[in-house]
């Protein structure tokens, strides 16, 4: 009888072992949803099919349901500092750029991202990233900080531009070889040759401008401190003020498809529509959104918003804030 006992006590003891390391499909459970209503995004990109955003504490976030749910990206350094600027220099290669001097580049389309270079000794933040052929690429930011990339972001040398140390704030350009590069005090520099030399244009704005586009042709804008907007038909030889009702300063935009012109936004939930060539179409605000740092177009009549509060869906909880 002990024996018999003895063998089933055996056999209940190698069943339990065999369940414990068998092989089983348990249930899935569910996905965390990332909360990108409770952190500072900076930047927005449009990849394809894919949304990138980027802020705070080296956030790096992609989607690919026009920004209804959101994946954290896998990054090779954890360094805790504010991401400012993303760039998409083909489908797979992408560089963002922030604090501390900090580059981050991916290859796999933002899934992962390498440390390119960090210098948290000088401690300077570098503040927007740009690229004409996805190439060569220059990034931008304080106290006159201008770094060129030869290799698609892999390796990066700084070089000196005039403005006298003044803040870097925003950059564009278009395929003709047309740069204009805006920072503190109104300084505005072009470029007509692909940023082989640069030229500092004489001051129309003793404020910071926060950023610049190309719209169509000779047909720049540029946007600053309290609201301030101006325009150009022939490369920033003579500027116009565009009136506004705000005096909230404007820090991103976002180009719209086709010819259906650009979209401000900026504090105070504000959205500024201009036309193609600059000329002011509408200006709103949509309440509950915060301060707004940037947009994105997810077609010509539906935009996608982010800032203080996160990435934002839009009024009424519907996809997104809607251009009239």
């Amino acid at each position: 009888m002990r024996q018999l006992i003895g063998y089933a006590v055996s056999g209940v003891i190698l069943a339990a072992v065999a369940f414990a390391f068998a092989p089983r499909n348990p249930v899935p459970l569910a996905a965390t949803q990332l909360q990108v209503d409770r952190v500072q995004v900076n930047a927005l990109l449009i990849n394809g099919p894919q949304l990138l955003a980027a802020g705070e504490r080296g956030t790096l976030l992609s989607s690919l349901d026009s920004g209804r749910s959101w994946q954290a990206a896998r990054v090779s350094a954890e360094r805790e500092a504010t991401l400012t600027g993303l760039i998409a220099l083909s489908p797979e290669v992408l560089v963002a750029v922030g604090h501390d001097g900090w580059i981050l580049r991916s290859d796999d389309s933002g899934n992962s991202w390498q440390e390119s270079r960090y210098d948290a000794e000088l401690g300077e933040p570098l503040l927007g990233v740009w690229s004409g052929d996805g190439q060569q690429v220059v990034a931008y930011g304080s106290y006159g900080k201008y770094l060129e990339s030869s290799d698609a972001g892999q390796h990066w040398q700084a070089r000196e531009l005039p403005g006298d140390g003044a803040h870097f704030n925003g950059m564009d350009g278009d395929r003709q070889g047309r740069r204009m590069l805006v920072g503190e005090q109104g300084l505005v520099l072009r470029s007509d040759d692909g940023g082989a030399t640069w030229q500092q244009l004489p001051a129309f704005y003793n404020g910071s401008l926060f950023g610049v586009v190309s719209l169509s042709g000779s047909h720049w804008l540029a946007y600053g401190m309290r609201g301030q907007v101006f325009r150009t038909e022939d490369f920033g030889e003579r500027w116009q003020h565009v009136e506004l009702d705000s005096a909230q300063p404007i820090y991103g935009h976002a180009r719209l498809p086709g010819e259906a012109g650009v979209v401000l936004v900026g504090a105070g939930s504000q959205l500024v529509h201009l036309d193609a060539q600059g000329q002011l179409l509408d200006s709103t605000r949509r309440s509950g959104l915060g301060t707004l740092t940037s947009a994105v177009a997810l077609n010509a009549r539906h935009l996608l918003v982010a800032g203080e509060r996160g990435v934002s869906q839009g009024p009424d909880s519907g996809l997104a804030a809607h251009v009239q």
